[in-house]
Parts: structure tokens; sequence; C-alpha cells
């Protein structure tokens, strides 16, 4: 029998972490086109929540609306409002400001952005996209929400892949070092691709496996043919 492998996370090391740089915070992130934004009046949730006509999806809490490809969402009441290439402090300031010089006293609008996601795949018990959600939001974050590393995994061989098509950047994790949970490469930004690769055995083992298969048939051919050349002879 052979023992459950265990991942050694956060060890004390002494080589020095490469040189980092600033994690881009989740709030300096601009709205762009087909941006899906929800919006509510924290003064009365009546607006901006309930059957306020538009061309929202009315939800719990608040309420939806699509950035179009002019930039501009559709609100009740104000119309078509620009808020591509603003934050969403500074779109949710805009709208604020603009309810209150045409129909609410004293607004506070809360705007969050619904479709920031990262991507998880490889060796964690749930691969699959995760909402960004939280300003400061860090791979050891998104791990847990994952359930952890699997058996298989390599936690020295963590990569975090950013950026668009023409400009992407791979950074690389080792979570055996307890230097990473400070380490600001790691605070996760829209669209990342984490990828935890399997680890040495893992890959040994899977080998051997696809060999097995390949060799197998031929096995049950020769044996096959050996046993009828045996009755035969």
């Amino acid at each position: 029998c052979s023992l459950k492998p265990q991942h050694a996370l956060f060890e004390q090391k002494h080589n020095p972490i490469p040189d980092t740089q600033q994690a881009v915070p989740l709030s300096a992130y601009k709205i762009m086109t087909d941006d899906v934004l929800q919006i509510r009046n924290l003064q009365s949730i009546k607006y901006l929540a309930d059957d306020a006509g538009g061309t929202g999806q009315a939800v719990t809490g608040g309420q939806e609306f699509q950035v179009e490809e002019d930039g501009r969402v559709t609100l009740p009441v104000l119309g078509h409002v620009a808020v591509a290439g603003l934050t969403r402090y500074e779109a949710a300031r805009k709208i604020e400001n603009l309810y209150r010089d045409s129909l609410l006293k004293n607004p506070i609008i809360e705007l969050k952005i619904l479709n920031l996601k990262i991507t998880l795949l490889g060796e964690v018990k749930v691969p699959g996209n995760y909402p960004l959600t939280k300003e400061h939001t860090t791979l050891i974050d998104l791990l847990g929400q994952a359930g952890g590393l699997s058996a298989n995994a390599d936690e020295k061989n963590v990569k975090i892949i950013r950026g668009g098509k023409n400009n992407q950047t791979v950074t690389y994790v080792d979570l055996s070092d307890i230097r990473t949970i400070n380490d600001p490469r790691i605070v996760l930004q829209n669209n990342d691709i984490v990828y935890i690769a399997q680890n040495k055995r893992a890959v040994r083992d899977e080998k051997l496996q696809n060999f097995s298969t390949l060799v197998q048939p031929s096995l049950l051919i020769f044996n096959t043919a050996l046993i009828i050349y045996t009755l035969f002879r």
C-alpha cells in the first residue's frame, strides 16, 4: 500500500523571491463594453431594484444593466449614461449626481461589476471560473474557494497568466514558500488564468498508465498466438 501524499505548503525558505511588480487594484479597473453592472440606491431600494422599467434585469438587492457597444447603459428615468472608461467608483458617483439632479434626494448609489472573473485550471479540487468580487482577492483566497490542491498537484509550480493577447505575462509561484503569502504578485486581477501543474509522481504514473494501455492489446495478441501455436504443435 502507499501513503497519501501531503503537500509541503508555506515552509521557511531562504532563496530570494523574484522581483515583484505592484499589483493593479480592482478599484482601478475601467468599465468596458459588455460589462454587466449591478446598480442600486441604498437610500431607497424602490429605485433601481423593483419594477422600474428600462432594460435592466431585476435581481435581489439591485438591478443588472449591460454596457452597450457605445459605452453607455440605459437607466430608469436617466436614459443613456456613458460609463465606459470610468472606474466603478467614478461611475457610481456620476450616476448618483445625475439622479440627485433629476429625481432623488441624497441618493447613495452602489455599483458592482458582475462579470469580472478568474479562471482556475489544473490540479485543484474544484476547477472552473470564479467571480472576482473583492477588492483584494489573492491566490490563497481562490484556492480556499476551490477546496485546495488535489493530491496530484505540484505546489511549487503554480502559474498566473495575465494580460491580453499582445501583452501576456506568466508569473510562477511557489506555494511551498511561506513568503508567498505576502507576495504582491498573488493579488489577482480580472481574467487572470491560474494553472496548477501535476507533480512528478502524477506525471510518471500517467505515463506508465498510458504505456500499459498501449502495450496490453499487443500482449493479448501475443498470448493468443502463443496459445494457438502450442495447441497445434
